[in-house]
């Protein structure tokens, strides 16, 4: 199921019925196509977030894009344009920082986003479309994100147990 950017970013036509579920997703999937040139695609999703120990429904937006950076130089740039818009970052986040994931918050819904380069895959249709809508110039490696949002909620208390 594709949003109407992702949709339109890849030269196809919308499905009717591609909001359903993916509401969440709408202002993390413009950020990635229209601020940071990606090629983009919003999937409803049910999340296991770690942060509320929680299963929540939600959606999760898959980006790729080339680039003849650095891999640090990319994922630093990348949050620093995030941080720098009106996206904020998640009270008690638990994101992991050394993994290049981290939480932010935005018009009701908690985005974690994922860096990821080439040498991982998560193997799925959403990845290969995009992955497959990326140009790639001389020198320039393919990247992705995926970001999971779910509703924005506290999160659980340190050390509770899920239910």
């Amino acid at each position: 199921m594709l949003t109407f950017l992702g949709a339109a970013s890849l030269g196809l036509a919308r499905p009717a019925a591609a909001q359903d579920g993916i509401e969440l997703c709408r202002g993390a999937e413009r950020f990635l196509v229209e601020t940071m040139g990606m090629i983009a695609v919003s999937e409803p999703d049910t999340i296991d977030d770690w942060r509320t120990k929680a299963m929540v429904p939600g959606c999760r937006v898959t980006a790729a894009f080339a680039s003849r950076g650095a891999r640090t130089d990319i994922v630093r740039d990348f949050y620093q344009v995030l941080d720098a818009s009106d996206w904020v970052r998640t009270p008690d986040p638990r994101d992991a920082p050394n993994e290049a994931s981290l939480r932010y918050r935005r018009d009701g819904a908690d985005c974690l986003f994922n860096f990821y380069d080439s040498s991982m895959s998560l193997n799925t249709d959403a990845e290969m479309h995009v992955s497959d809508a990326v140009h790639k110039g001389p020198g320039e490696d393919l990247y992705n994100f995926l970001v999971m949002c779910t509703p924005a909620m506290p999160a659980a208390p340190r050390g509770s147990v899920p239910e």
